[in-house]
């Protein structure tokens, strides 16, 4: 159920998600901390085969959202590991006003994890804001929904034209454009973009398409170029 992805990461595949009628896949990665403990980013549809590999990390004791559209799986991941800490991006808890969260993300790690990841929110837009973490161990930067890559051959249809017209297939894939237009004030992007560009990750790992497992540094900016 979980694919090595760099040392001490693991990423796990889910079902597709309907998102305006777009078939999305769903990716979800696992962090074994320093600590021994687990910190999971993005949860997918829970199994029982999917915990058994997740437990088999570590007791899981962080479980985050990039956005606020990633927190359809939260509810099932709290009750498996009811002692695991819920982080919320900004503007999910506002959203989920029904759900507890244990604390809100923002530019500065979690001392739970600071040794191990660092993070920082794309701030600037009027619709959504995202937090883009980075793996030091394995050098791999982690993004939800900010940089998305379908790969031609699942780009077919009128729903694959639109994937294209919106710049999401293949390898020079980059953010939904309305998302674009929606950042207002870009300084704090641009912000935001230069200190993941700082980090020079070698690996790029994304929800929604491909990943790289090298050239990530590169791969990023021209993905992130519009801001």
């Amino acid at each position: 159920m979980l694919t090595v992805f760099g040392q001490d990461l693991y990423f796990a595949d889910g079902p597709a998600v309907s998102f305006y009628g777009f078939p999305y896949p769903t990716r979800m990665a696992v962090v074994r901390l320093s600590s021994g403990k687990t910190w999971v980013w993005s949860p997918i549809a829970l199994t029982e085969d999917l915990a058994v590999a997740v437990d088999a990390v570590g007791p899981v004791a962080h479980i985050v959202s990039p956005n606020k559209l990633h927190h359809l799986a939260l509810s099932a991941w709290k009750t498996r590991w009811p002692e695991a800490s819920i982080h919320a991006p900004p503007g999910l808890a506002r959203k989920m006003k029904g759900f507890r969260f244990d604390a809100e993300l923002g530019d500065e790690p979690d001392r739970e994890w600071i040794v191990d990841i660092d993070q920082v929110v794309f701030r600037g837009s009027i619709a959504m804001e995202e937090v883009v973490f980075f793996h030091r161990v394995s050098r791999t930067a982690i993004f939800g929904d900010l940089i998305q890559r379908f790969p031609d051959e699942v780009a077919t249809g009128w729903k694959g034209t639109l994937l294209r017209l919106d710049d999401l297939v293949g390898p020079h894939g980059s953010t939904p454009r309305e998302w674009r237009l929606s950042f207002l004030s870009r300084d704090a992007a641009r912000a935001a973009r230069q200190r993941v560009l700082d980090w020079k990750p070698e690996r790029l790992l994304i929800a929604h398409g491909q990943c790289a497992d090298s050239g990530a540094t590169h791969v990023i900016a021209e993905a992130l170029r519009w801001i």
